[in-house]
């Protein structure tokens, strides 16, 4: 009986220091893919450590669009913190490094399948503009500062993928963006043009015809459809049993928010740059 005990409570010891499960997701993440959030590919096996520096990344991204207040419980501004002590200092700091991720801005959650992460992200950070942030340098600068992630689909929201429930979030995130100017008195509409960008994983319940044409007929009258120059871009991302939806500009622009072949780009183009001056001096020398 002691030697039940002693093996049961062994396990329980080893179940307890497991932090990741085989997929990468860490044992503090949710159980479902919710909420507004951020899909993001990247090299199999390194799913872990993808997670870590999407985390890091994501937080510094954050850090420059919505910088954490520093606000006491009483809800008054912490200036006066300069009268703590360092010792009393050092132990608010730690207190913040432990905070658990579900009282943080981004949340791990479980996808179960290789290559997919999703990352949620809690007010006020808005995963498109986060992600747009993102690529923007990343196309200016070359610098990807993730060595795993490949390419990343922010959505303003997500819903089980039925017509139902995609009429709704597409409705919802709609809404912001087509709608009507006032001008004075008069209200007077904004013709924009769009593309459907939809991309389907490991779902097989609606097919890829029919989730376009149910998309395009929730648009509000008055805009068109443009496959060659739009101004915007409908993203619709179906995982599983799981429907992610975002309006973004630029998608094309930045490579559809593939970081790599972003940052492959601009290094090229660096190269190319090079050789052409290094012509023109030895066509200047030899003149």
């Amino acid at each position: 009986m002691s030697s039940t005990k002693r093996k049961g409570g062994d396990n329980h010891g080893a179940a307890r220091k497991k932090k990741y499960r085989s997929d990468g997701t860490a044992i503090w993440a949710k159980r479902h893919i919710d909420g507004p959030g951020v899909w993001i590919s990247c090299v199999k096996g390194k799913e872990k450590a993808t997670v870590g520096e999407m985390y890091d990344l994501f937080e510094s991204v954050a850090a420059e669009i919505w910088p954490v207040e520093n606000v006491t419980r009483d809800g008054e501004d912490s200036g006066e913190e300069t009268e703590l002590s360092i010792e009393d200092q050092i132990k608010k700091e730690m207190s913040e490094m432990k905070k658990p991720r579900t009282e943080q801005r981004f949340a791990n959650c479980q996808t179960d399948t290789p290559c997919v992460i999703f990352i949620s992200c809690k007010p006020p950070v808005d995963p498109v503009e986060l992600v747009v942030k993102y690529v923007e340098s990343v196309e200016k600068t070359g610098a990807s500062r993730t060595r795993y992630a490949h390419r990343l689909v922010p959505v303003s929201g997500t819903c089980s993928a039925s017509l139902n429930e995609m009429k709704g979030l597409c409705e919802k995130v709609f809404k912001g963006v087509f709608r009507q100017r006032r001008r004075g008195r008069h209200s007077r509409l904004t013709v924009l043009q769009y593309k459907i960008e939809l991309r389907v994983r490991n779902h097989t319940t609606l097919s890829r015809p029919a989730i376009i044409q149910h998309v395009a007929s929730w648009v509000p009258e008055g805009h068109k459809v443009a496959l060659d120059n739009p101004e915007i871009f409908i993203l619709i991302e179906i995982f599983k049993s799981v429907c992610g939806v975002s309006i973004v500009r630029d998608y094309y622009k930045y490579s559809k928010f593939n970081v790599l072949e972003l940052a492959n780009k601009f290094n090229a183009q660096g190269i190319e740059e090079l050789e052409q001056r290094v012509e023109e001096k030895i066509k200047k020398s030899k003149s």
